[in-house]
């Protein structure tokens, strides 16, 4: 049984190392048989979890093809670690099924809920920072791990309010999180950028309150740019555009504080051909090769 409090970080760290420090991209199905047929030179492909929770059909056909080929990051959307109610048995239940049956290099899911009694919401919904959500928080977490005997990924949320009875900084959050579960941390810069730019926070100072050593995989993605009822500048984090210049230099400094990690390029909204998905994902393996010779 894998107990969580029993190991400090470098288990975490030995269990997401099969993940090559390389770009990745997120697998979409219109995709499939061009990244068959090319064979692109990437790092590895991400899936989201819920989409192949299904016996059979083409989607799990192209997967095992592809998964022959290509480590693979596994991503959860639907698990809900922060619902007030117990997770869902049976979705773990699936999740297990699919570790079990492509071996993922890496599985992980949102720091966020979307879940209420029977209803599900289909949003990535945010908690309010405080010792009993932290408790529970922790033991879905546990629960998790035990079940899937592996260590999972718990990323940092993209938010556009906060709850006025929080008593934990967000980041102060996480790191408790990660230290009383034995998760690692995946870290979407995107998130980090649009959640400090919605609540006029330095993004510098938030990354570094997080636990960095614990990270495992990073995120990038674009985001959408509104205004909110006071005219303040507000992000959303819709992953329907190229990756801001800002991210990027985000990207880049998180690298000069922690080594290059593996890193996912995201695009689930108006997503383009592949090639130019292809782009982004070497510039981020540029970034990451010109931290490996730095280091």
């Amino acid at each position: 049984m894998f107990t969580p409090h029993d190991h400090a970080l470098p288990r975490t760290q030995a269990a997401c190392a099969a993940l090559p420090p390389r770009a990745g991209l997120g697998l979409k199905t219109g995709h499939f048989r061009e990244v068959l047929g090319s064979q692109p030179d990437i790092g590895f492909f991400e899936v989201h979890a819920e989409n192949y929770m299904v016996a059979g059909g083409p989607f799990h056909h192209f997967l095992g093809l592809i998964r022959e080929q290509y480590p693979l990051s596994l991503h959860g959307v639907g698990l809900s670690i922060g619902a007030e109610g117990p997770l869902d048995a049976q979705h773990l239940q699936r999740l297990g099924e699919m570790i079990k049956r492509y071996q993922p290099q890496s599985f992980s899911e949102h720091l966020a809920w979307s879940s209420h009694g029977p209803v599900f919401l289909n949003d990535l919904l945010p908690l309010a920072y405080d010792e009993p959500t932290l408790k529970r928080v922790c033991e879905h977490i546990d629960q998790v791990q035990n079940t899937l005997k592996r260590p999972m990924l718990l990323e940092n949320p993209a938010t556009y309010l906060a709850f006025r009875h929080s008593t934990i900084d967000e980041a102060d959050f996480i790191a408790e999180v990660i230290r009383r579960s034995g998760c690692g941390l995946l870290l979407d810069v995107n998130n980090v950028y649009v959640s400090c730019v919605n609540h006029q926070r330095d993004p510098l100072a938030y990354l570094d309150a997080l636990p960095l050593h614990a990270v495992g995989e990073i995120h990038l993605a674009g985001f959408a740019e509104d205004s909110d009822s006071l005219g303040d500048r507000l992000l959303i984090d819709d992953h329907g555009a190229p990756i801001d210049p800002a991210v990027w230099d985000l990207y880049r400094q998180v690298l000069e504080r922690i080594g290059p990690v593996a890193t996912l390029i995201e695009r689930d909204n108006q997503v383009p051909p592949f090639n130019v998905l292809l782009a982004e994902a070497q510039q981020a393996d540029e970034l990451l090769q010109r931290v490996r010779r730095s280091s």
